[in-house]
Formats: C-alpha cells, sequence, structure tokens
C-alpha cells in the first residue's frame, strides 16, 4: 500500500486528479517523499517530563511555556499552589502561551530550515530570562526572544503490559482541500496552508520543505522514565494551548482526566487578546480584563474553537480516561 501510494497505480491516480483540478503536484514529487521517524522533544515540569515531537510541529510551544511557569514557580510562588482557575494562574499561563507563540512564529519551520534549534528554545536559561519578562499583574504585548546559539482525529491506547500510544492524524480544514481522488477515498491534505509567504522567513512556502504544523500527540512520563500519560488536543492552534491547560490541570493540579477535560478553556487570539469559554468564571474574566487582556466570551463553534482533548492517565496498575464533551469521542476499558 504504501509503495503503491507514492510510487504506484494511486500515485498516478492522486497526480492526475490534481492536474485535472488545477493543481501542480508530480510523480516524481511524491516518489521523492521521504518520511522520518523522529525522536520527541521534552520538557521537565514539575516531577514529570512532557515529550511532544520536533519541529515542524508546533507541540514545542506547550513545552516552552509549561518551562517558562517551571521557571516561575522556581522563583516566586509555585503556580500549582495557586486557586486552579484563579486570575493570578490563568494570567500567568496565558502571558506565558504568549511568549511561546511569538517565538513559535519566528522560528518554528521545517528542523533543515530553523535557524534556532529546538535545544536552544528549550533551553532553561532562555525560558528563565523569557519568563522574567511575565509582569504578574498585567497583560504585555509578545514579542519573539533571541535564543542563544547552542480536522484532526485524535487517539490515546494502553493496554494491560503498560504499552501507551499517543496518535494524531489530520488532513488540515475539515477534510483538508475537499479533493478526493475518484475511485479511492484518498482525501487530498492542504497543510501548505501552515507555510509563511514572507520572503526570508525560516518557514517561507517552497519546495521538498514541510510546513509548520499542528498534528502533535503528547506525552508526559515520571522523571525515572515510567509513562505515565498519553494525551492531545484536537483543534488547530487550539492545541498547543490546550497540551498546556491539560498538563497543568492533571499533572500540576492532580485533576483526572475527565475533569480536565470538561473543564472551561481559554486560548490567546494574537495581540493581548484571549477568547474564554461561556463557562468560564465571571468573576476571573473581568479580572483579567483589569490586568489589560482584551477578553471576548466565545460560544464553542466546533472544534477549532477551545479543542477537543482526550487523555488516559496511568495511576499505578490501573488506567484513567477522559473524553472531551465538545466533539465526538469516548473512553472506553476492556
Amino acid at each position: 500500500m504504501g509503495e503503491s501510494f507514492y510510487r504506484g497505480a494511486l500515485a498516478r491516480k492522486m497526480v492526475e486528479h490534481s492536474r485535472a483540478c488545477g493543481g501542480v503536484m508530480s510523480e516524481q514529487d511524491l516518489a521523492a517523499h521521504q518520511a522520518d521517524w523522529v525522536g520527541t522533544v521534552s520538557q521537565k515540569f514539575g516531577d514529570s517530563v512532557i515529550h511532544e515531537i520536533p519541529p515542524n510541529g508546533q507541540g514545542i510551544a506547550a513545552l516552552m511555556a509549561l518551562g517558562m511557569l517551571d521557571e516561575l514557580g522556581a522563583g516566586g510562588e509555585p503556580i500549582g499552589s495557586q486557586p486552579l482557575d484563579g486570575v493570578d494562574s490563568v494570567h500567568l499561563q496565558i502571558e506565558a502561551m504568549k511568549l511561546a507563540f511569538a517565538d513559535l512564529h519566528q522560528y518554528n519551520a521545517d528542523l533543515e530550515h530553523m535557524r534556532v534549534t529546538p535545544a536552544q528554545l528549550l533551553d532553561r536559561d532562555y525560558l528563565r530570562e523569557r519568563a522574567q519578562l511575565i509582569d504578574r499583574d498585567k497583560a504585555s504585548l509578545p514579542s519573539y526572544g533571541a535564543p542563544r546559539p547552542g480536522g484532526t482525529v485524535y487517539l490515546a491506547a494502553a493496554d494491560a503490559s503498560g504499552m501507551m500510544v499517543s496518535f494524531i492524524q489530520s488532513n488540515y480544514m475539515g477534510f483538508g482541500s475537499g479533493v478526493v481522488v475518484p475511485g479511492t477515498g484518498i482525501s487530498l491534505q492542504n497543510r501548505g496552508h501552515g507555510f509563511s509567504t514572507e520572503a526570508g522567513h525560516a518557514n517561507q512556502v517552497g519546495p521538498r520543505k514541510r510546513p509548520s504544523h499542528t498534528i502533535i500527540p503528547a506525552f508526559a512520563m515520571h522523571a525515572d522514565g515510567r509513562p505515565q500519560m498519553a494525551f492531545g488536543v484536537m483543534g488547530g492552534p487550539m492545541q498547543s494551548q490546550g497540551h498546556l491547560q491539560m498538563a497543568l490541570r492533571v499533572l500540576g493540579y492532580g485533576q483526572n482526566p475527565q475533569a480536565a477535560a470538561d473543564a472551561p478553556r481559554w486560548r490567546v487570539t494574537g495581540g493581548k487578546g484571549v477568547a474564554v469559554e461561556p463557562s468560564f468564571d465571571a468573576a476571573v474574566v473581568e479580572q483579567l480584563r483589569a490586568r489589560g487582556h482584551e477578553v471576548s466570551v466565545e460560544a464553542g463553534h466546533g472544534v477549532f474553537a477551545f479543542g477537543g482533548a482526550q487523555l488516559v492517565l496511568r495511576e499505578g496498575e490501573h488506567y484513567i480516561a477522559g473524553s472531551d464533551p465538545r466533539k465526538d469521542g469516548c473512553a472506553v476499558g476492556y
């Protein structure tokens, strides 16, 4: 199947239909594709180590934000000691995420074209400097830093032997390009939307390059290497923000996976903008506005609004699962 998909009859059908629809894909493009088996990038958070796939995936933004929050706790009141959904905790989460996104949009790209390395972005000294930019009392407009040289489907599965899997797949918006190759059932993706058209940007659109993307399954491990939690949050740019919120709720505050998935969410929207769900505490919304956040209360309108989380947590010899009520999904044990 794989050989035919890239070099055989299916490849020819895809190219022929793409060209019939005005596309420019060639058989040589498909034949030249090479999938990479990659390791993870990781960040220590409390007693856990959170793993994400490396760039061009955007999961590194969640790791950067978690690292900043860890540094803020090291230099003051630990975030886990603050009321989980209180204004102090939520404000710090938002500010850390904004700084992480500023770096993400400046630097994230195909690894071969990045001008800084993931290790530089995750360097604790660098994250400490970024964390020091956060004002605990008011919202700020983020800018990227200068690191030192140096339509999604998600599932989590676990078995009786302790094997755990975090898996995600997406053709991007809705059904990707909306083009289905006749007679095959193959829907063509439109991940090229994740490229930048800015000349000279590391993520500038070009041949033989992978765009910045949000296909980012996440995994948490204990400090000694034992598997702890497989988790993911479907929803485009909400994904890394959702990873931050799920990791904080379950690993930082000890919520069970279902409670974490059910809880109201926020998402940064650019500048000082923050969107929150209608179920968000109204008093906290007003307190965030008083700190300078431009908060809008938005009803969930599909998975791209506030995401859809799925989690499997291992506790001793048992598993605890949670499935987001915002979209289709369920937690099943057998």
